[in-house]
């Protein structure tokens, strides 16, 4: 209590003091009031005021008491608050480390499962492909070759010995483990391939054997010489080696049988040097004048010889004993196509196998090709050549060339390139040959005397047949594929033919029979021609100008002696016209009306003479029949311009127009 007055005592002298020096010290200054009674005036205020004071904290001590109880007890209770706080900001920190260490470790947990889990497939994949299961031993050592079960665990082997083998360059220790017992199931299989596919390959040698079949059961199992090329070179080199040798030797000799058996079925009666188109068909000599048609071919007539390059391109290949015991014959022609579709087949099916089997491509392909069929190629190559040095037959020879066009075409829509230096082999045989054989054909034409033809009749002349058959099946093979150097054989042909008509034309002493002649030949090359080749041929087309251009001479020649007064008649009026001399043209009045008269006398018996006498000379009715319709047309023509050039008087008594077309109408055709 004394502490709190003594506090309240300096509070209250700090108060005065301050309000001494603020108002009062002023106040008493100015007034001059004496300070020692002033002093002790205010002391006794203190001191009441003091008493005061005493009497209240007096009055209210127990308050006070009980305010410092409880002001105590509120320390208490604080510093006991702020021993909590403490321990607890202690246990606050004490936590918060351990969190962060449980962060730590929870990333570290984490980092260590990712990499688990990462790890966790390559080594369980790596443990798989290392181990060696028994399931595996078991199909290697036990399963047949021909097994499913021993094709699946060939494959799973190669697997692991090239997994094996990868390790093994990485240094992992774990491959010596399992490598040698690898390197021992390695033989087994290698010792069971190589048995299995030597025994297909022994099964081509067997006579009459499908190749197709031991073919087909060595690509169903195509992986073991993949197996054996992986892992045993030496061995696959020995199986490829022994199928090589093998199938070299079996189409040699099959082709050399086929061919040698089949060209036995050839016609008896070949073409000789004596065939030519321009010898003289009167000796006893050569393919023309053999009268047995069964065992000979055509040299200049294509037939049915075109065939084997449409219908019979692909037909079954003949068959020698069948075709024996029926007797049957061929042309060159239809053997060379079976011969070439034989091989084509064979190559073709050999040629897949090999790139398929033993996995080669390109350049190895075609030297793996060679291997096995350049000797039967050679032999074959060999076989045309020599029937190509005695050969006459053009024709044949160029199917023979088209032949080799479509077989060559023929491989290569089945991806086969290996026999194109054997297709230019052939063709390299046939042509040189061909162009020889043609150029003689060209010099006999050309050295053809006319007057050694004895029969002078106006008909088509068989050299020109011959010629027309022979130009007609060359132009009409050539045109799928056209060649410069055919095209400049049948030009010079053709010249040399024309000039050869016109000589033989020459025989004849009246223009008319010449004009007959020069007719009938033409129009017979031009039928053969139309009917098999096309229209607008260069061939064809020469020969149409050359036929109208006689055919136009002929007619007004054949006009001349019933109709040529008027002919001569209207061919001077209109000159005469055409030089304004008209009063000239009517001074021949007199001339024109013998000339209406003649005519009105005598034109039916002329057209009946005219008709028939067309008609007799010409072979082909078709033909007859044209020029006798161009002949009437050429008539009425002439009529109308006569018409035009007479005078009336002489125009009165001429025949009336009408009656002239009516009658012309009776030797109309009806085709």
């Amino acid at each position: 209590m004394v502490e709190v007055g003594l506090m309240f005592e300096d509070n209250l002298d700090d108060h005065l003091e301050q309000n001494l020096q603020a108002d009062v010290v002023q106040e008493v200054l100015k007034t001059g009031t004496d300070l020692r009674q002033y002093s002790k005036q205010i002391e006794r205020k203190l001191k009441d005021a003091e008493n005061k004071s005493i009497q209240d904290y007096i009055k209210e001590s127990q308050n006070i008491a009980s305010l410092h109880n409880q002001i105590s007890a509120c320390d208490n209770i604080l510093e006991r608050m702020e021993s909590m706080l403490l321990s607890f900001q202690s246990d606050l920190g004490s936590i918060s480390s351990e969190i962060l260490f449980l962060q730590r470790k929870s990333v570290a947990m984490s980092q260590q499962l990712h990499n688990r889990q990462a790890v966790r497939a390559p080594l369980s994949q790596f443990i798989d492909e290392m181990a060696v299961s028994e399931t595996l031993i078991k199909g290697i050592l036990d399963s047949p070759v021909t097994e499913e079960d021993f094709l699946t665990q060939l494959s799973v082997l190669n697997h692991k010995i090239n997994f094996v083998k990868e390790q093994s360059i990485k240094d992992v220790k774990s491959c010596q483990d399992v490598k040698e017992v690898l390197e021992k199931l390695k033989i087994k299989a290698v010792t069971k391939i190589r048995a299995y596919l030597l025994e297909q390959v022994y099964k081509f040698r067997k006579p009459m054997t499908n190749y197709q079949i031991p073919q087909n059961a060595m690509l169903k199992h195509k992986f073991y010489y993949e197996f054996l090329l992986s892992n045993e070179r030496t061995v696959a080199q020995e199986v490829r080696s022994e199928y090589v040798d093998t199938m070299s030797k079996i189409y040699y000799s099959y082709f050399k049988s086929y061919s040698s058996r089949i060209m036995k079925l050839q016609y008896d009666e070949c073409a000789t040097k004596d065939d030519l188109m321009g010898i003289e068909d009167t000796g006893p000599k050569g393919l023309f004048y053999k009268t047995s048609l069964k065992n000979k071919g055509t040299v200049f007539t294509i037939g049915n010889r075109g065939d084997v390059l449409t219908s019979h391109l692909e037909a079954p290949i003949i068959v020698p004993h069948a075709a024996q015991k029926n007797e049957n014959k061929y042309p060159f022609e239809a053997l060379f196509r079976s011969e070439q579709y034989c091989l084509v087949d064979n190559a073709c099916r050999e040629y897949l196998f090999l790139t398929e089997f033993f996995m080669v491509k390109g350049s190895h392909a075609l030297d793996l090709f060679d291997q096995i069929m350049a000797k039967t190629l050679n032999l074959l190559v060999k076989n045309l050549e020599t029937f190509v040095q005695s050969c006459y037959d053009a024709i044949a020879l160029f199917l023979c060339a088209h032949l080799i066009l479509r077989y060559q075409i023929m491989c290569h829509k089945r991806a086969v390139p290996a026999l194109d230096q054997y297709w230019e082999a052939l063709q390299s045989a046939i042509w040189p040959r061909f162009e020889y054989i043609f150029r003689l054909n060209i010099n006999s034409v050309q050295d053809c005397d006319p007057m050694k033809f004895n029969a002078k009749e106006m008909g088509p002349h068989y050299i020109t047949r011959r010629y027309a058959e022979f130009s007609a099946a060359i132009v009409g093979l050539s045109e799928t594929y056209p060649s410069e150097l055919v095209n400049r054989l049948l030009a010079e042909l053709q010249e040399q033919v024309e000039c050869f008509i016109l000589r033989m034309a020459a025989i004849f002493p009246q223009r008319k029979e010449q004009l007959i002649f020069l007719i009938n030949n033409y129009d017979m090359v031009l039928q053969v021609l139309m009917e098999r080749t096309k229209d607008n041929s260069k061939e064809a087309e020469t020969f149409r100008e050359q036929l109208n251009t006689r055919s136009a001479e002929y007619v007004e020649e054949i006009l001349s002696p019933h109709f040529g007064g008027i002919i001569q008649f209207v061919k001077e009026g209109e000159v005469l016209l055409e030089k304004g001399q008209a009063e000239d043209l009517k001074k021949q009045e007199s001339k024109s009306l013998v000339l209406v008269q003649s005519f009105s006398n005598n034109w039916k018996r002329s057209l009946e003479e005219l008709s028939q006498e067309v008609l007799t000379s010409f072979p082909s009715f078709v033909t007859g029949s044209s020029l006798l319709q161009l002949a009437l047309t050429q008539l009425v023509q002439y009529y109308h311009r006569f018409h035009k050039l007479l005078t009336p008087n002489a125009r009165s008594q001429l025949t009336n127009i009408h009656h002239i077309m009516v009658e012309i109408k009776k030797y109309k055709t009806n085709f």
